[in-house]
């Protein structure tokens, strides 16, 4: 009976490792998102600057469009952000932004001295419309069809790799339905 008793912190670590080495199989920056396949929430904000215009979810109906959410306070968004610019100057896709968590003015500071790749930029910054859409951190980037659903979610930094290979290829499958 002693016996047994000496195996058990072995036969615990064995169940433990099995457990951990089938966890290191997922892929951490693989998060799932609520709202694939799911309408955009309704939503209003407010413009980021004193007379620049907000955003609303009307503003996405009626075409293939991405929206952003990022913040001056994100250090992956300032990585992310030349790509934007790309694809903004490209004309291929609209692109929304969602000013998320900052104070009053550095959302509208930041896009000035950074370049402005948004049609339009909602304030965002009680996290209200972030916490509808499930983010978990910025930058967060949704594509969103011509009757305004989420069809996908991209988590992280879009980069060429994503751009390409990604969201492009799923543009031209949603503009072609």
């Amino acid at each position: 009976m002693n016996r047994a008793f000496l195996f058990l912190p072995l036969a615990i670590f064995i169940v433990m490792g099995v457990y951990f080495a089938l966890g290191l199989r997922e892929d951490p920056s693989a998060i799932p998102s609520q709202m694939i396949d799911r309408p955009l929430p309704a939503f209003d904000l407010a413009g980021i600057a004193e007379g620049e215009p907000g955003l609303s979810r009307a503003d996405l109906d009626g075409r293939v469009a991405l929206l952003n959410v990022f913040g001056s306070w994100c250090p992956p968004c300032e990585i992310e952000h030349p790509m934007l610019m790309q694809i903004s100057r490209s004309g291929r896709v609209p692109i929304y932004g969602v000013n998320w968590r900052d104070a009053p003015g550095d959302g509208a500071a930041w896009l000035a001295r950074n370049g402005n790749p948004y049609h339009r930029v909602g304030d965002d910054a009680a996290g209200n419309l972030a916490f509808e859409l499930g983010i978990t951190g910025a930058p967060e980037t949704f594509l969103v069809d011509q009757q305004g659903r989420v069809r996908f979610h991209h988590v992280g930094i879009i980069d060429e790799t994503v751009w390409r290979s990604i969201l492009l290829p799923m543009i031209e499958a949603l503009e072609a339905e």
